[in-house]
């Protein structure tokens, strides 16, 4: 599948870029995307913290008072859930968030996300090179090329510094290296915005 290139304003640039069916060209299914982007969710999850009831508390279980004839109530020891120090009643319990998933699935949905946005809502840009990195000039350019409220940009090895400063405070420009493209950002922006480099990488990622 041949892609033309573009410029950060929309408009051509020189030559095309040729994406690899098997990365960019397959057809997406909607039960893969939904099992890696719940798998992704769950482990961004930090685990549940246990709270202490009132066996596992570091009190003594002598009783304290009298059976009868105190005026108070009839309390065996001071690990019981009314006193301070004491147990929590029906407290949390630990819960672990570690969802599993094989590489093949998580590498298989990547492709899908990637193929989805090659049919609709890719672009691909020579360069992240911009002669003046600032945030105005930048949203100007984007402003023409009208690419969506959510825009993903994705670079090579590492991200343009100077368009990393620049869309720093845009809102809805999100910027990540080749090696961090997964496939819920993916999918929840509008356009994804690829350069020459990340797509190398990308291909080179899933042949290698």
């Amino acid at each position: 599948m041949k892609v033309k290139v573009l410029n950060l304003d929309g408009s051509a640039a020189k030559g095309e870029v040729e994406l690899s069916d098997d990365v960019f060209g397959l057809e997406p299914r909607a039960d893969i995307l939904h099992r890696v982007v719940t798998w992704q969710l769950e482990n961004r999850r930090g685990i549940a913290r246990a709270t202490r009831e009132r066996s596992e508390v570091a009190r003594t279980g002598k009783k304290f008072g009298r059976q009868k004839g105190g005026g108070t109530a009839r309390h065996g020891d001071r690990a019981a859930p009314v006193f301070i120090g004491g147990g929590k009643a029906h407290g949390a319990r630990l819960r672990e968030f570690d969802v599993s998933l094989n590489k093949k699935v998580r590498a298989l949905g990547l492709k899908m996300a990637l193929s989805s946005k090659a049919k609709t809502g890719l672009v691909v840009v020579d360069s992240l090179d911009i002669a003046d990195a600032k945030t105005g000039v930048l949203a100007g350019q984007l402003a023409k090329a009208n690419w969506g409220k959510k825009v993903l940009v994705v670079d090579g090895d590492a991200v343009n510094e100077g368009f990393a400063r620049a869309a720093r405070n845009l809102p809805g420009i999100n910027v990540l290296p080749a090696v961090g493209a997964n496939v819920y950002d993916i999918l929840k922006h509008d356009t994804l915005v690829l350069t020459r480099a990340a797509v190398e990488k990308l291909e080179a990622r899933f042949n290698g």
